[in-house]
């Protein structure tokens, strides 16, 4: 009988999802190598304080005070960064990793949405795997479904529910008509939300980068650099949860890439979606992907989107792929093969704006905003007006028809600057 090869392991971050995969190959070592012809073995772990209490069992023999030795070490083949961020210490450790040819499964997708296509021909040049599974929708295999089961489709959008935290939020919002500061202490009591800054999760930034990774894979184009439309939920309010409620719409996180025009577009910002739709019913802390292509037409996947396990998962596959033994290019095609694209011009990206503005109760404000959007060519589709007569103010919601970003910005700027409207309008797009 054929002795089974042994995989070197090192895992570099044991915070929750560090300590999960920790203690899961230790677990399932045996179930794990009866699927390959390898054998996972942790040899070194190591994270910012040795001291720290963890849910894990560890032998002090294992313990790297260095976390770069693990790159020179020729005991170690694979190493599993799970440090975060782009810069810095993960930064410093994937591309030392690729150099000295150890295969790279990494989490982290701000890292690979910045530095993805210089640390591609890195892997490329000296035959490693660089895997990023993990870090895009947590459990749901949307990568190795674009590079593998939809290799022979022609992608032409890909959009959903990219961050946990957000969908979270906001079907939180909805189900218990409580506030966004209140919905976010109770995430963060119940790990969805990072205690201290949510802020990548809230400002839609974290969205944004797997927008970016997908982008690449699905159209095998270098990863765009360009500035496009980021918005977060922070300003969602109570009132257009409710609001939206009445319309039988619902408001949702989208993370959206399309080519148009041959050009590419992408965005993050709240949408407004018909309940009576898939995606309008992904709720919690569930992500959604949704491809369009051909000959396949629609495909979805739909999973938890984060959370040590979910996560978890998806570094097990990047691992058994490579204790597979096949090495294969971390987008897909080779990095020569992959172009730069034309980006579409945000300016004259067109939706239907749901736009509330809280104004005096006095007469006069209502034209004078219809007469705004008419001058900017914005056409109004509906229009709810509630008064509040106790304190003399009224909230005044318009929906429009399509109009592009520019019309909109340059029509809603002016009212900044009008005493009657109270704030400046929440702005949410309809879902196209």
């Amino acid at each position: 009988m054929k002795r089974k090869k042994i995989l070197n392991i090192a895992i570099i971050g044991l915070g929750n999802i560090g300590s999960y995969l920790y203690n899961y190959l230790k677990k399932n070592r045996k179930i794990l190598s009866k699927k390959n012809n390898c054998i996972p073995n942790i040899v070194f772990v190591s994270a910012k304080n040795k001291n720290k209490k963890r849910n894990i069992r560890l032998n002090k023999t294992i313990w790297l005070k260095n976390y770069l030795d693990a790159t020179k070490s020729e005991n170690v083949d694979v190493i599993v960064e799970l440090i975060g961020g782009s810069e810095g210490a993960a930064k410093n450790l994937v591309f030392k990793a690729l150099k000295n040819k150890k295969h790279v499964v990494t989490a982290n997708k701000a890292l690979i949405a910045k530095y993805g296509d210089e640390l591609s021909k890195i892997a490329e040049k000296n035959n490693v795997n660089l895997e990023f599974e993990a870090s895009v929708a947590g459990g749901i295999p949307i990568i190795r479904t674009i590079k593998d089961g939809l290799a022979t489709n022609r992608i032409s959008k890909i959009y959903g529910i990219l961050n946990g935290t957000t969908n979270y939020i906001l079907t939180e919002m909805e189900k218990t008509g409580d506030t966004f500061d209140k919905v976010l202490k109770k995430a963060q009591q119940l790990g969805y939300a990072e205690p201290g800054n949510p802020k990548l999760d809230l400002n839609g930034f974290d969205a944004f980068a797997k927008v970016r990774i997908l982008s690449a894979l699905s159209y095998n184009t270098l990863i765009s650099k360009s500035k496009c439309i980021m918005e977060g939920i922070e300003n969602i309010d109570i009132k257009d949860i409710k609001i939206a409620n009445q319309l039988n719409l619902r408001i949702k996180l989208l993370g959206i890439s399309e080519i148009i025009d041959g050009k590419l577009f992408e965005t993050v910002h709240p949408c407004l979606v018909s309940k009576s739709t898939y995606i309008g019913n992904v709720n919690g802390v569930m992500n959604a992907v949704i491809t369009h292509g051909k000959p396949v037409g629609e495909s979805v996947l739909q999973g938890e989107g984060a959370g040590p396990g979910p996560t978890s998962s998806s570094l097990l596959s990047d691992l058994m792929s490579i204790l597979s033994g096949q090495i294969k290019n971390p987008f897909g095609v080779p990095s020569l093969k992959r172009k730069k694209i034309q980006v579409l011009n945000n300016n004259y990206y067109t939706n239907s704006l749901y736009l509330r503005f809280e104004v005096k109760d006095k007469p006069g404000v209502l034209s004078s905003i219809t007469n705004r959007f008419a001058k900017y060519k914005i056409s109004v589709k509906r229009i709810i007006q509630t008064p509040d007569k106790k304190n003399k103010k009224a909230t005044i919601v318009i929906i429009t028809h399509k109009t592009t970003e520019i019309n909109a910005r340059n029509c809603l700027s002016v009212f900044k600057k009008n005493k009657n409207i109270l704030k400046f309008p929440t702005l949410i797009r309809l879902y196209n």
